[in-house]
């Protein structure tokens, strides 16, 4: 098996100078890292993929997805506090879209690299 360490004690100065001088500031870190941490949940995985392409209310969400309005509604809330997605009201219901086409290019193209992590070379369009 690969050892996954170095086995020596050089540090390439140059290399980790650029690598600081390129690092995302704490700011930018805690929005990106917050996005995956709510694309990381399987349950709001799946309301992003139900959403991909489509606007839905809370009770067609939950009837997809088999679980109750006011779980759908909860991870909903959340999903907005992040700009995941985004709701507008109609009368007595209010439907939910993704915010914009970023997460849905980030979506495929996690489905992209899932699909070649595994050996799959297909690649299904989301």
């Amino acid at each position: 098996m690969e050892k996954l360490t170095c086995e020596c004690n050089i540090v390439h100065h140059e290399v980790v100078s650029q690598a600081k001088a390129d690092m995302l500031n704490t700011i930018e870190l805690s929005a990106i890292s917050g996005i995956f941490k709510i694309l990381g949940d399987p349950t709001r995985m799946k309301l992003v993929w139900a959403l991909n392409n489509r606007e839905m209310c809370v009770c067609d969400l939950a009837a997809t997805l088999d679980m109750t309005k006011s779980a759908i509604s909860h991870q909903l809330k959340t999903m907005k506090e992040l700009s995941v997605v985004k709701s507008r009201r109609e009368g007595k219901n209010i439907f939910y879209s993704l915010d914009d086409q970023h997460i849905t290019e980030i979506i495929k193209l996690a489905k992209i690299h899932t699909g070649h992590a595994h050996g799959d070379h297909q690649i299904d369009h989301a």
